[in-house]
């Protein structure tokens, strides 16, 4: 949601991990190359590669949420993308791929608070996009796309958390408490070198 505090989430759930592992992808409106091929293509080009940890900005959810709310595509089109989200997610899942999904949730009345915040602040004109008073016009269309969304592509392998972001001390913590289950389960290991460190000396 706007204004939900992705950006600063990811900030700090980064801030305790190595940047060499990481790999930081923000989907902004597609380009026109983008435009020419399925929705997809451009999510699956940003995949993490085996041994890295991918964040995602949004994401793919975009286009059954922006795409439904604002028509940019017939209802049959978006609808069939629902499936074609759990199969892309499956795939993932089922080649190595650990997928995390989290829906950062304010109030109506807390969005309001962090627009009129940008405004009051010259430091942070720089994050106010006047196009964000249109989109808050459309909250009911939202909340209707973001609940079909989530229902319909919580899986049991890339299953949604529905983050309550009011409180950012709360919302860093519950992302971090899924994130850490994570790693523990899977249990993550550094790389096997291809030489003994024993055998090596340095003059």
């Amino acid at each position: 949601m706007d204004t939900g505090g992705k950006d600063g989430a990811v900030k700090d759930l980064c801030a305790g991990l190595n940047p060499a592992g990481l790999h930081l992808t923000s989907f902004k409106a597609p380009s026109l190359e983008e435009l020419d091929h399925d929705f997809l293509w451009r999510i699956h080009k940003a995949a993490p590669a085996k041994g890295m940890i991918g964040i995602w900005n949004r994401s793919h959810y975009e286009d059954v949420l922006v795409a439904r709310v604002h028509k940019l595509v017939p209802k049959k089109v978006w609808k069939a993308r629902y499936d074609q989200i759990n199969r892309f997610e499956e795939i993932l899942t089922e080649t190595g791929t650990k997928i995390l999904k989290f829906m950062l949730h304010i109030s109506k009345d807390e969005q309001k608070k962090r627009l009129q915040a940008r405004l009051d602040r010259p430091d942070k004109w720089w994050k106010f996009n006047v196009g964000d008073i249109k989109e808050r016009a459309r909250w009911s269309d939202y909340q209707k796309a973001y609940e079909d969304a989530v229902n319909k592509c919580s899986t049991k392998c890339a299953p949604w958390h529905i983050v309550p972001a009011n409180h950012k001390w709360a919302r860093n913590v519950a992302i971090a408490d899924v994130v850490l289950r994570a790693l523990k389960e899977m249990d993550p290991r550094y790389p096997k070198v291809l030489f003994d460190p024993k055998t090596i000396q340095l003059d």
